[in-house]
C-alpha cells in the first residue's frame, strides 16, 4: 500500500551489509515504478535506474539531455516503490564538481541508495557504443571526490564509472579504477568488458566491489549470474532489459491490432487485471475506506 515501509536510511544500510557480504547482488532495471515493485516481488536484490531507460522514457537519447531534476524525481517515484535499495545512473554528475556535489545531495533526498558517475565527456553516450571519448584522470578523480565530499549518509553508494577501456585498453581502466577508489569510491563499474577474464582482472586489482552490466547488443557476452559471481563480481545490472521487452511486446501487440482488430489472442500475454491489483495492492486501500475494494476479478 502507498509506499516502501523502509526509510532510505534503512534501506542504504542494509544494502551495504549485503554488499559488503561478497554475494552477488541482482539488480534488473526498472523502467516505471510500477516495474520496481514487480522486481521486489519476483525476488530480486535491488533496483537500477538507467540514465538510458530515462532518457528513452522522455523520446530522448542517451546523450546527456536529461537534467538533474529529471532524474532526480524519477528515481525518486521510482526508489520509493519498493522495499529494495535504488541505484541511478548519474551520468557525469550534471556538471562540474560543484553540479557533482548538488546531484549527490539531491539523490540522497530523493531517496536512492546510491548512484554511479562517470568519466566520460559531454556529449556523452551509451556506453558500449564506439566513439567514446573520456575526460582525463584529474577531472574524473575531481568528480568522485566532490561527490564523497558532498554526502551526508555515509552508506550512500557512490559508484565510479570508467569507460576508458574502450579507448586506451584494459591497463588503463584497472589505473583509472585504482586512482577512483583512491578518491573516495565506494565501488567501481567498469563499462564494456569484453570477457570473464576481464573482470578478474579488475577484481583482482581492487579491494571495493564491482558491478557488471549486461546490456543487450552491446560488447560483453551476456554472461550469467552464476559466471559473474564465480570472477568475483559484487553487483549486476540488466539495464534496459525489462523496457526492451515491455516495448517490444507494445509493438507486437500494436501489430495485431493493426492486423486484426482486436486483442483476443495477446490475452495470455498480457499482466491479468487480478495480477495487476495484487501487485499495486488494491484491497489494502481498503484501510481507509471499505469501499475501494470491495468487489471480485475472475481469473
Amino acid at each position: 500500500m502507498l509506499y516502501a515501509k523502509s526509510t532510505p536510511e534503512a534501506k542504504r544500510r542494509a544494502f551495504r551489509e549485503r554488499l559488503a557480504s561478497g554475494e552477488l547482488l541482482r539488480f534488473p532495471g526498472a523502467f516505471n515504478p510500477l516495474s520496481a515493485r514487480l522486481i521486489e516481488q519476483k525476488g530480486f536484490d535491488g533496483v537500477y535506474i538507467s540514465g538510458a531507460v530515462l532518457s528513452a522514457d522522455l523520446g530522448l537519447p542517451d546523450i546527456g539531455l536529461t537534467t538533474l531534476t529529471e532524474v532526480a524525481g524519477r528515481a525518486k517515484q521510482i526508489a520509493r516503490m519498493s522495499e529494495l535499495p535504488a541505484i541511478v545512473d548519474a551520468d557525469t554528475g550534471f556538471g562540474e564538481p560543484m553540479n557533482v556535489a548538488r546531484t549527490i545531495q539531491e539523490l540522497e533526498d530523493a531517496g536512492l541508495a546510491g548512484c554511479h558517475i562517470e568519466d566520460q565527456i559531454n556529449p556523452k553516450r551509451c556506453g558500449h557504443l564506439d566513439g567514446k571519448s573520456v575526460v582525463d584522470q584529474d577531472t574524473a578523480v575531481k568528480r568522485i571526490r566532490a561527490a564523497v565530499d558532498a554526502r551526508r549518509d555515509p552508506n550512500f553508494l557512490i559508484m565510479a564509472r570508467t569507460d576508458i577501456a574502450a579507448v586506451d585498453g584494459l591497463d588503463a581502466a584497472i589505473d583509472r579504477a585504482k586512482a577512483l577508489v583512491d578518491a573516495g569510491a565506494d565501488a567501481i563499474f567498469p563499462e564494456a568488458m569484453r570477457s570473464l577474464e576481464e573482470f578478474a582482472a579488475m577484481r583482482a586489482a581492487l579491494d571495493v566491489p564491482i558491478l557488471a552490466n549486461m546490456t543487450e547488443f552491446g560488447k560483453s557476452r551476456l554472461f550469467s549470474s552464476q559466471e559473474l559471481s564465480d570472477v568475483g563480481v559484487n553487483m549486476v545490472i540488466w539495464p534496459v532489459s525489462m523496457l526492451r521487452i515491455a516495448m517490444g511486446a507494445t509493438s507486437r501487440a500494436l501489430d495485431t491490432l493493426n492486423d486484426e482488430g482486436h486483442l483476443t489472442g495477446k490475452l495470455d500475454e498480457m499482466q491479468h487485471r487480478a495480477d495487476l491489483y495484487e501487485l499495486i495492492d488494491y484491497e489494502g486501500y481498503n484501510h481507509f475506506d471499505t469501499h475501494v475494494f470491495n468487489f471480485e476479478v475472475e481469473r
